[in-house]
């Protein structure tokens, strides 16, 4: 239905109404008249008319429907999500007054919800909002904005890679003004939507076990908005219920929310790497997640060995995260990079007032964070747009040689490290 997918406006009428009452349809039409739209595009019978409709004909660019009439909204509305072509900016109007429905209208694909009784001032701006939406760039026509595909890859658990993953997808979208999807690949565990305080669906399981399905306007459907430019694919499927795939879900998601969106950040868990090596193929850029500890270290080192192996065209960002402030780490920054052979691009320090302010508010930690807190984030964004738009295939980082001298930590790890088998090519 509606944004982030562009509607054609050339060959749909601009403009149709379905609504229960004459009141509505008295206030409509006025201000129909003021868009330029024809008045008698304001038709009764609310969303069983509209469905009905919908049906036979094409979709209009801008859809009101009034689901005052309406037993089950939620589900009526995605009975018309059925019969909507992608592009449709639909806005619904009705008297139930519940948060979390609208929230599930939200989620559902619908542009807004006016409730009645809503004024005539409401009705503009919201028109008003619709149109700037139609009249935003095309996708055809985004030449000078290419598709960035980001994989978020933590070595290890709670290192805070969600974390990161979601701040980027909220600083491609708010900051670098793209539309951006945030795809969170931890099936029964993922946070993606719960850090954006929103409920993540039923799209990535029904997509995973019914892979034929995905194209456009199931992504329309699935994705969950978070605002007008970042949308959430997640789940919290039940953790007695194993999800089986072969991995062509997750390739057809990619592909769907490449033609759909101009970013995608994929929330990746490492045993992904192992399962499904492709994820990462179509990957402009992999941050890598890590801290500063020595099982972190080590697992950093396997699966930086593992990028250069199976996706050596990816450029790599490694990030230190949640890095103490003062001297109370495990293995020293300097060990760290003469461990894994290369520099840390980007060190966030560890912030427990700030991280506990986003999780109580429901936003990502980039768009509460201030001063020197937010410098990291803002690095990171900028250097995943430098390295997605960069020509050239040369690495820009320069291996450390390990320091020479006695056997010490980094020596020892990385002796043991190489007693391993080398990742197949």
């Amino acid at each position: 239905m509606n944004a982030p997918f562009q509607a054609r406006a050339g060959l749909r009428d601009p403009f149709t109404a379905f609504v229960c009452d004459d009141a509505t349809a008295d206030m409509l039409r006025p201000v129909a008249v003021e868009h330029g739209w024809s008045p008698e595009k304001v038709n009764k019978g609310g969303l069983r008319n509209a469905v009905q409709s919908l049906s036979v004909s094409a979709s209009p660019n801008i859809l009101f429907v009034d689901l005052s009439e309406s037993a089950d909204p939620l589900n009526d509305i995605n009975a018309l999500a059925e019969v909507c072509e992608p592009g449709t900016i639909v806005i619904a109007a009705g008297a139930v007054n519940d948060v979390r429905l609208y929230r599930d209208l939200l989620a559902s694909g619908i542009h807004d919800y006016l409730l009645k009784p809503f004024s005539v001032d409401q009705l503009r701006d919201t028109f008003a909002n619709a149109q700037m939406i139609l009249s935003g760039p095309r996708g055809e026509a985004q030449a000078d904005k290419p598709h960035i595909m980001a994989a978020v890859v933590g070595v290890r658990g709670g290192v805070g890679a969600s974390t990161v993953a979601t701040s980027l997808a909220w600083m491609l979208g708010s900051r670098a003004q793209r539309s951006t999807a945030l795809l969170d690949l931890d099936i029964h565990f993922g946070t993606g939507a719960l850090a954006l305080d929103l409920e993540p669906g039923r799209g990535l399981t029904d997509a995973i076990e019914n892979p034929s399905r995905i194209d456009g306007l199931f992504i329309e459907r699935a994705m969950v908005r978070c605002n007008e430019r970042l949308s959430v694919l997640s789940a919290e499927a039940p953790i007695n219920q194993p999800l089986m795939t072969d991995g062509t879900a997750f390739f057809q998601l990619q592909e769907e929310m490449r033609n759909a969106f101009e970013s995608t950040v994929l929330d990746l868990p490492r045993h992904m790497l192992i399962q499904y090596p492709h994820m990462v193929h179509d990957a402009h850029v992999a941050v890598v997640v890590s801290e500063l500890t020595l099982a972190a270290t080590r697992d950093t080192i396997r699966i930086l060995a593992w990028l250069k192996s199976n996706a050596p065209q990816t450029k790599v960002i490694v990030v230190a995260n949640r890095v103490p402030s003062g001297g109370a780490l495990e293995i020293s920054r300097k060990d760290f990079e003469q461990s894994i052979e290369r520099k840390v691009d980007i060190v966030i320090g560890e912030d427990g007032k700030t991280a506990a302010q986003a999780a109580k508010l429901g936003k990502p930690v980039a768009e509460i964070a201030s001063g020197k807190s937010a410098a990291p984030y803002t690095q990171l964004c900028n250097m995943v747009l430098s390295h997605a738009t960069e020509e050239g295939s040369g690495d820009t980082v320069k291996a450390i040689a390990p320091a020479g001298g006695g056997k010490n930590l980094v020596d020892s790890l990385k002796s043991m490290l190489a007693k391993q088998p080398k990742a197949a090519a």
